[in-house]
């Protein structure tokens, strides 16, 4: 996320940048170390998307200050 931004991992960190996903689990989370984008919850596709073919996991990327 970092390498997409075109932010160096400080400058990452300190804007405050964070993943939002829809209800209440945050499936997603960004590793403060690396700027990689990672799971944060286990993902269990039965449960989610039990009766649909096409599983989507829809999240946002916040980002404070300006780009």
């Amino acid at each position: 996320v970092a390498k997409d931004l075109g932010l160096q991992l400080p400058e990452f960190r300190d804007r405050g940048i964070r993943v939002v996903s829809e209800g209440r689990t945050q499936y997603f989370a960004l590793h403060g170390k690396t700027g990689h984008l990672v799971t944060a919850e286990r993902i269990d596709r039965e449960q989610l998307c039990e009766n649909v073919q096409q599983c989507v996991l829809r999240c946002e990327l916040i980002v404070e200050g300006e780009m």
